[in-house]
């Protein structure tokens, strides 16, 4: 991902773009573990830089905040697109939503800092980011549902809209357990397999568990 248009008018060095991408990195991994307010310095200290050069890449918080969302979200978006080439069309969108929910997990209250930066006179935030990254997933998902649709792997009468609004109440649900990352893939799992034993209960082509068929 391109740094902050406002804070590169050339294209970086290659040492100052590792230390870009080393920030990147350190500053998703700490906000995976303590949520939006993490440490800056921590993050400088992971990614091996002074407290200086991260200031030089994101001269505040909310660009900072700011990129590590846009990069999250491009990947999956990157992710998706992978996806539409499995043989398996259900399988491919039932794999993009567990991709999905582990973003979801790891923001530990990213999105919702944003968006009170976002609107925030006090702060540099893009007001805007929420509404193109919300666009951006959702036509990513919205390709790999109507190929599985396509390949009769879901129902007709599903949205791509419901589909991302029950992976968000999930997450919200486990976001501040300490293992939601698991407990979001599993309940899921759980829905999209369904709790009924059925015949059409793997719809999504995820597997019901061998225990569950006898």
């Amino acid at each position: 991902m391109p740094p902050h248009s406002r804070t590169a008018t050339r294209p970086m060095r290659a040492d100052a773009r590792r230390n870009y991408d080393r920030i990147l990195a350190a500053a998703a991994e700490a906000v995976a573990e303590h949520g939006a307010e993490a440490s800056l310095e921590e993050i400088a200290r992971r990614a091996g830089v002074g407290s200086a050069t991260l200031h030089r890449h994101f001269p505040s918080r909310q660009l900072l905040l700011e990129a590590v969302f846009r990069d999250k979200v491009e990947a999956l978006c990157a992710t998706a697109a992978g996806l539409a080439a499995e043989p398996d069309p259900g399988q491919a969108l039932a794999t993009w939503l567990g991709a999905v929910a582990r973003h979801a997990v790891t923001n530990r209250g990213l999105a919702a800092s944003l968006m009170r930066g976002a609107h925030d006179a006090a702060h540099d935030g893009d007001p805007s980011l929420g509404a193109t990254c919300h666009t951006m997933i959702t036509d990513a998902g919205a390709d790999l549902l109507a190929r599985a649709c396509r390949a009769d792997a879901v129902r007709p009468d599903v949205s791509i809209t419901d589909l991302l609004t029950l992976v968000n109440a999930i997450c919200l649900a486990v976001e501040h357990e300490p293992d939601g990352a698991a407990q979001a893939d599993r309940l899921l799992t759980l829905a999209l397999t369904g709790v009924l034993i059925m015949s059409v209960g793997d719809g999504l082509g995820l597997p019901v568990p061998e225990k569950a068929r006898r």
